[in-house]
């Protein structure tokens, strides 16, 4: 990226019931908070709840106009049944960008927070502390805002951690290994 371009970024936390939004400035290494909040799908039927995140989603994204979107990877709990239903609220947020031509990056949870907090082990008052700091943000965003922004920070830090920033790697004659 050229030092002098601002790329916005959209972070999303898919969530069935409640799911997170985040946006971002980068422009070279620094980073901006521009907005950040949560779309509540409330009670009903799947479809119609379905239809709430991709509405608001795509709200969001014409009200912001990001150039990209960054989504986490659903992992597979316990539950098979509410895998599934938080597979469809992140297929919702998938169509709601690129319905909007938004490229969309995919991280995994312990990349996000590897991103953001130097660590993939990082808990979600580690993870909400190092955004905070990160975007100088004057408080601390809502839990679902909070990994909706660490998601945008790991797309802008290329998405992989540290560890694709080259810290924490050895050298073997003068080269990164």
């Amino acid at each position: 990226m050229n030092p002098a371009t601002t790329l916005r970024i959209l972070g999303i936390d898919p969530g069935l019931r409640v799911t997170g939004f985040g946006i971002i400035e980068q422009t070279g290494q620094h980073l901006v908070y521009v907005a950040s909040g949560c779309i509540r799908s409330g009670d009903g039927e799947l479809p119609q709840r379905l239809k709430v995140l991709l509405d608001g989603l795509q709200e969001v994204i014409a009200g912001y106009q990001p150039q990209c979107a960054a989504i986490e990877q659903v992992f597979v709990n316990v539950n098979p049944k509410s895998t599934l239903l938080l597979g469809q609220a992140r297929g919702a947020a998938i169509c709601a960008a690129v319905s909007s031509a938004l490229p969309v990056a995919e991280y995994t949870a312990l990349q996000v927070k590897q991103a953001v907090a130097g660590t993939g082990h990082a808990n979600k008052d580690q993870v909400k502390a190092m955004v905070r700091r990160l975007l100088k943000l004057p408080g601390d965003p809502g839990a679902d805002a909070a990994d909706a922004l660490a998601c945008a920070i790991c797309h802008a830090h290329g998405g992989q951690g540290y560890g694709g920033l080259g810290v924490g790697r050895r050298r073997r004659a003068g080269r990164l290994r």
